[in-house]
């Protein structure tokens, strides 16, 4: 369904799950998963169907961003963080989400990490999965050229510093089989909804001097920080820079190891079961 958060603005949502269920004699409320996809240009189809599993725990939410997958095409200057964090907060007003608990994987994780800087009191729990803070170039080649020599490393030169079709046709031929270290399900990609005007606009724009640390330390609540140890594009390094700027007594830090970028994607049950852990933990 397409959900209206503002006048003319529609995002795509769909949801799984009752939000409130029988428990003995009363009715008892499961918290809101809400998930951010990766991208940018990309849609919310890559959690489907694993994240079902947490189906039990929580009630799922899942998103396309503005401009993204199945939502509603908007102009370029609204590619933006701080608007995109800005409708995480329009979407839970408009839904009647309380306290949600909000997943950023990659690049929902730069949305989810502005949004912790601008609404710090709005979510229950967050997680920054497989993200970064910067646009970390240097670590970025290094990654992969270690893993993929030096035709991935000039791919991976030529894309993150002039984002267009021909160096992301490289990028692709050269650095994508490196994100994970386990074979990826061909269809899976196929079935994503792909806006390429989004991502080489915002690569190429605020990704390139992005720094999102300095709000982390707004933090209010628990926030894990969920990283791979073999992701070539959020490096391990990355990641704890990450962890290092939140508030102590909110940060939780878990590496998978033998995974790359988005855990889950190499590692599925020990992955889940870090996340499962942190929902279901007390605050």
């Amino acid at each position: 369904m397409r959900v209206e958060i503002e006048p003319g603005v529609r995002l795509f949502v769909d949801v799984e799950g009752a939000a409130l269920v029988p428990d003995g004699t009363a009715m008892r409320d499961k918290p809101t998963l809400l998930l951010l996809h990766g991208g940018p240009g990309y849609d919310h189809s890559s959690f489907k169907p694993l994240f079902s599993r947490l189906s039990d725990v929580v009630q799922i939410v899942y998103v396309d961003h503005r401009g993204h997958g199945r939502s509603d095409r908007r102009p370029p200057q609204e590619w933006t963080l701080e608007t995109f964090a800005d409708d995480v907060v329009r979407l839970c007003d408009v839904l009647g989400i309380v306290a949600p608990i909000v997943l950023g994987q990659s690049f929902g994780g730069f949305v989810a990490q502005r949004y912790i800087a601008r609404y710090p009191a709005h979510p229950a729990k967050v997680i920054l999965s497989s993200t970064t803070h910067h646009l970390g170039l240097a670590r970025k080649l290094d990654w992969f050229e270690r893993l993929g020599g030096a035709a991935a490393r000039d791919a991976a030169q030529a894309f993150w510093t002039r984002p267009d079709a021909s160096s992301w046709a490289l990028y692709n031929q050269h650095c994508r089989a490196l994100y994970n270290t386990t074979p990826q399900d061909e269809a899976a990609s196929q079935r994503t909804r792909y806006v390429p005007e989004v991502l080489f606009s915002w690569v190429g724009g605020e990704q390139q001097t992005m720094d999102l640390r300095p709000g982390l330390a707004l933090a209010q609540c628990p926030v894990l920080v969920l990283a791979g140890d073999t992701d070539p594009v959020t490096p391990l390094a990355d990641a704890r820079e990450i962890a290092d700027a939140l508030p102590p007594q909110w940060m939780q830090f878990a590496c998978v190891e033998g995974a790359g970028h988005g855990t889950w994607r190499d590692r599925p049950q020990a992955a889940m079961a870090l996340l499962r852990d942190f929902i279901t933990a007390p605050r």
